[in-house]
């Protein structure tokens, strides 16, 4: 009887097994699936992958874009694409369940290169095709921009190819059963054998042995002989799965940086003193009063992006101030850093021992503040020391629109034994402080200019209080009253005048609060000869060759343009208003 089971279903078993290999092999769908964009002829200067088609599959796709010739792909976050592409009329690349998409939104025919834009965490030039596995470059909504040069098609042709979802549930299944029912058959035959055996050996002499003991082996037998098939194919029965990969990453530690630099402005170098500077609070005790309520947002560049776009800005920078170029300047400057230099390159072409600019670094990078959210303009301040600055510099970069790279609009030496303000926990980016709005500070940004232009102007009126002592007042305020003292001065009535330049004020939220502003101001010296006849001598000076006159008996004005960077501390705070940084350059010198 067990003969009569045993071939049926190690027969059986084996079917079973060759038909869950043949799911696998013969009859296995396609590892992978290929979706293409419609074929038919659409044209736009930009094309546009949208988000859904690179992350619609979790096991990843692979993107395969191909041209007639040279073209840009560039990869940048879905607000900062739709910022640029702007107005323009474009190809966009979408999904539909497994198949691919595309329609032509309406707009401008053609737009500017946008190679080379600050807003692309990476770009790259094509010749003809490539083929690339998606991989996003941080945490967000990414989209892939193509385009071949603003004016003609931007690639049309474009597939992706992932991982086939068609599975055969069935076949692991098949072949385990099948296995089993083939080992049990195998086993069935055995013990089928050995106990025809058995009998065969023992038919002549059943007196050989006692009854009793005959039946005990009969019994042993049997129960022996089935334990082994069942414990085989137990045995051998696989779990696949997959243990998912985990990556330990360490806490952000971002501390502020302790800055102790010297700053003259004309006067013997300061001594190294500690100001009553209060440092930022740590990242765990900032908490969510970091930035008046609102919640965290990514910065607007990635780390990678940033050291991109400083490296550019500095090398631009340094070019033009080797060449005097503003025109090469303007590039990559705006502002108050613009002003001061181009003033630079005015003087040193009359009088050639003029000091150059402070060198602007891009590393390294001691710390920096990055604008969150998606609206422009946006700001970035990275504070730098190269091997050329004695002490640390705190460069302003704005972004003023989408198709507009970043310019370098201050450009502050930092003052003995000041802190900049921390990094917010996790860098995450920070929002920018209205000029003209106190909320959640102590005094507005732009007031807090006003304020420090006052005191400079009146050493002992209502501002001589507001501000915490400092080297860069120190040494203007030494400079006006040694002038207005001086013997040779005598004869002639000295006015020092300081005026803040509200459309150079920016301002950026600290993660205690406070916030970090940037201003400018115009700083005017007067001489006029108080009596008919008499006058003021210039010779010797760096005046006489601005002006090139060695007297005059009407007068001069000389003017300085002052970068300053401020902290003014959050709302509340009995903390005094921090100068930590200034720059100083002579912007003009006239007769009257």
């Amino acid at each position: 009887m067990r003969n009569k089971f045993a071939v049926p279903l190690i027969v059986i078993g084996v079917l079973l097994m060759l038909i869950g290999i043949g799911q696998r092999t013969v009859w296995a769908p396609p590892s992978t699936v290929t979706a293409a964009a419609p074929s038919q002829d659409q044209e736009a200067p930009l094309t546009v992958i949208s988000s859904d088609v690179l992350t619609r599959h979790s096991d990843g796709v692979d993107v395969t874009v191909s041209a007639d010739g040279p073209f840009l792909m560039a990869v940048g976050r879905s607000d900062d694409v739709e910022a640029w592409v702007e107005d323009a009329s474009v190809l966009r690349i979408g999904a539909d369940g497994e198949s691919l998409t595309s329609e032509v939104t309406d707009g401008t025919d053609t737009v500017p290169d946008p190679a080379g834009s600050d807003l692309w965490v990476s770009e790259q030039e094509i010749e003809d095709e490539l083929t690339f596995t998606w991989e996003p470059p941080a945490a967000g909504d990414w989209q892939i921009l193509l385009a071949a040069d603003g004016t003609a098609a931007a690639p049309s042709a474009v597939s992706v190819t992932f991982a086939n979802d068609d599975s055969t549930p069935f076949a692991i299944p098949l072949i385990v059963l099948g296995a089993l029912v083939a080992v049990l058959g195998l086993a069935l035959a055995f013990i089928s054998g050995r106990g025809n055996s058995a009998r065969r050996s023992g038919g002549s002499g059943p007196s050989s042995s006692e009854p009793g003991e005959q039946s005990e082996q009969s019994e042993a037998r049997p129960g022996t002989g089935s334990a082994a098939p069942a414990a085989g194919p137990a045995g051998s029965t696989r779990t696949f799965g997959i243990l998912p990969a985990l990556r330990r990453r360490g806490p952000a530690a971002a501390l502020g940086t302790v800055i102790a630099a010297g700053l003259s402005f004309g006067a013997p170098a300061a001594a190294q003193a500690a100001l009553p500077f209060t440092a930022s609070p740590s990242a765990e005790s900032a908490g969510p009063a970091a930035d008046a309520g609102s919640e965290a947002t990514p910065p607007v560049v990635l780390d990678s992006q940033l050291e991109r776009i400083l490296s550019e800005v500095s090398a631009t920078v340094t070019e033009a101030d080797a060449a005097k170029d503003a025109k090469l300047l303007s590039t990559r400057a705006a502002g108050s850093a613009a002003t001061l230099r181009e003033a630079n390159y005015t003087t040193a072409a009359k009088v050639p021992e003029t000091d150059a600019p402070e060198p602007v670094a891009a590393e390294p990078l001691m710390t920096d503040l990055i604008m969150g959210g998606t609206e422009f303009p946006r700001s970035i301040v990275a504070v730098t020391q190269g091997p050329e600055n004695e002490v640390p510099q705190a460069l302003m970069l704005v972004q003023e629109s989408a198709r507009q790279n970043y310019k370098l609009v201050s450009a502050i030496k930092m003052l003995p034994g000041t802190t900049f303000p921390q990094r917010p926990a996790g860098g995450t980016g920070v929002n920018p402080a209205p000029a003209d709005s106190a909320e959640g500070l102590a005094i507005a940004p732009q007031a807090a200019v006003n304020g420090l232009a006052d005191a400079l102007t009146n050493p002992d009126g209502e501002n001589k209080d507001t501000f915490a002592a400092n080297t860069f007042a120190e040494a203007v305020t030494k400079f006006q009253k040694t002038v207005l003292s001086s013997p040779d001065n005598e004869f002639a009535d000295i006015t020092f005048k300081h005026t803040s330049v509200p459309a150079n004020t920016r301002a950026l939220r600290t993660a205690d609060g406070g916030a970090i502003v940037f201003g400018y101001m115009d700083s005017s010296y007067a001489s006029v000869p108080r009596e008919a006849g008499d006058s003021i001598n210039l010779e010797g000076t760096v005046y006489e060759k601005l002006t090139g006159e060695t007297s005059t008996e009407d007068g001069i004005d000389v003017k300085y343009g002052e970068g300053v960077m401020l902290y003014v501390p959050p709302a509340g705070s009995t903390d005094r208003i921090q100068v930590i940084g200034a720059v100083q350059e002579l912007l003009s010198a006239t007769l009257k």
